[in-house]
């Protein structure tokens, strides 16, 4: 019996060392985060067979947590955000430390507070957090229900602990790679896309608009009076002006829209799959919107003003990038330079 028992203590090791060269040269092979959070639930799912489990990575603020996986666990909101400190993930995310209940070592090294724990159906569960550089970058839960299953034990949490450090330096690595990414499409003063990443976006959707016979339409809108917050308030403020004209857009557009800044004081918001009516809709609303915003409020300002606004539709106004932009441009420049604060179309000129 004992040499049975060791026999298959040994085999564990065994399959724990092949899975630990496997996840190595898998995660280092890709910088995809959903990539590496699918490997990293593959091989516990292989190696502890837990019956339910969730991954939860911290937010932008880095104070709270949110599902990014979530498996055989109906109940839980996957939705909810955890702050670090609430609950067992919290917990975890906040001291750093490892969690294994039932804990079976003599000292109870791996004991949470008890008033932590929520669900009294669960057997096992190990709790460890994925920690890059002094960081929580996020927190790996496994659970056992059922009282006829074995719960965990010491050596799994190892195994455990393990995996955690070869997820997170992938994971940290994957964040920066994206951010790289992010960087080289956004503009960095308002976070929208920049105009390179726009001409990108136009290719992809004249292609696919014409493939599928859609419609797809663009706002070219221009700040009214800006060069007089500059002059007034100079040029910090009018930077800050900026991003709040930005924030008022991305709240106001549709998610399926893409919003970039063109240049200077200028933006463009690519709407697929929207006929001219629903076009001028949404721009009438962006217009209405930015007219009553009160902007630079936190600098001790109240600063109002508004934007002019052109709109042209693809097939119907133009057909490559170039000129579509051309006729929204010249829609935007005929309010501009009549009453400013209004929506116009793209008109096409009879040769």
């Amino acid at each position: 019996m004992e040499g049975r028992k060791l026999l298959e203590e040994l085999k564990r090791t065994v399959d724990a060392l092949q899975i630990f060269g496997e996840l190595g040269k898998t995660l280092t092979s890709t910088l995809d985060i959903k990539e590496v959070l699918r490997i990293v639930l593959q091989k516990i799912s292989e190696l502890l067979k837990p019956t339910s489990w969730s991954l939860l990575l911290t937010d932008e603020s880095e104070i709270a947590l949110k599902y990014e996986i979530l498996i055989n666990e109906p109940s839980v909101d996957r939705t909810k955000s955890i702050r670090l400190g609430q609950d067992l993930a919290g917990w975890v995310a906040q001291t750093g430390r490892l969690v294994l209940w039932p804990d079976p070592s003599p000292n109870q090294r791996y004991s949470p507070p008890l008033d932590i724990f929520d669900n009294t159906e669960v057997r096992s569960l190990i709790c460890v957090p994925l920690r890059s550089k002094g960081k929580c970058l996020g927190v790996l839960e496994i659970r056992r229900k059922g009282h006829e299953i074995e719960p965990f034990k010491e050596e799994d949490l190892t195994t455990i602990a393990v995996i955690s450090d070869y997820a997170a330096i992938s994971l940290e690595n994957a964040r920066n790679f994206q951010r790289i990414q992010e960087l080289t499409i956004t503009d960095d003063l308002t976070t929208l896309f920049n105009v390179r990443h726009l001409h990108t976006l136009l290719e992809t959707e004249i292609l696919r608009s014409a493939r599928y016979r859609k419609q797809f339409s663009m706002i070219f809108l221009d700040l009214d009076h800006f060069k007089a917050v500059n002059d007034n308030h100079g040029h910090i403020h009018g930077s800050q002006l900026l991003r709040e004209t930005a924030e008022v857009i991305k709240t106001h557009i549709r998610t399926v829209d893409y919003a970039s800044r063109y240049g200077g004081d200028e933006f463009v918001i690519l709407l697929p799959e929207t006929p001219k009516s629903e076009a001028v809709h949404i721009a009438e609303r962006l217009r209405e919107e930015i007219e009553k915003n009160t902007f630079l409020t936190d600098k001790g300002l109240q600063v109002h003003f508004t934007a002019s606004f052109g709109v042209a539709t693809y097939p119907e106004d133009a057909q490559t990038k170039e000129d579509l932009i051309k006729m929204a441009d010249d829609a935007m420049y005929k309010v501009k330079n009549t009453t400013r604060n209004s929506v116009a179309c793209a008109e096409i000129v009879p040769r």
